[in-house]
C-alpha cells in the first residue's frame, strides 16, 4: 500500500507567517515598505520589527495565499536595501493584532 500524499495547503486557510529577513535591511525603509506591501495585499495583520542582529522580523497573519504573496515579495520583490536571505516558519494564528504595524 502506498503512503498517501499530503494534501495541498488550502489557500484560504488562516495562518501565521514569521519571516526573518537577512541582508542590508535596517536603516533603508524596509519595515515601512513591508507594512505598505502588507496593506496593499490586504487582510493581513502583524508587524515588521528590527532585531539587534541586523535582521528584520516580519509576522503576518491572514489567509495563506496573502501571506505567501508577502513572503514572495520579501524574497524576490523590489525591496529597499539588499535581501540576502529569508527564513520562514508557518504556524496557527495567535491573534491580538489590530492591523499591520512597524515596531
Amino acid at each position: 500500500m502506498c503512503a498517501s500524499r499530503p494534501s495541498a495547503p488550502d489557500p484560504s486557510e488562516t495562518v501565521r507567517l514569521t519571516a526573518w529577513v537577512r541582508g542590508r535591511v535596517q536603516g533603508v525603509g524596509f519595515r515601512w515598505h513591508t507594512r505598505a506591501r502588507a496593506l496593499a495585499i490586504g487582510e493581513l495583520c502583524g508587524f515588521a520589527s528590527n532585531l539587534a542582529d541586523g535582521r528584520v522580523q516580519v509576522v503576518a497573519e491572514g489567509g495563506r495565499e496573502r501571506c505567501e504573496r508577502l513572503l514572495s515579495w520579501l524574497r524576490d520583490g523590489d525591496t529597499p536595501g539588499a535581501v540576502s536571505g529569508v527564513t520562514e516558519i508557518w504556524d496557527t494564528p495567535r491573534g491580538g493584532y489590530e492591523d499591520f504595524a512597524i515596531r
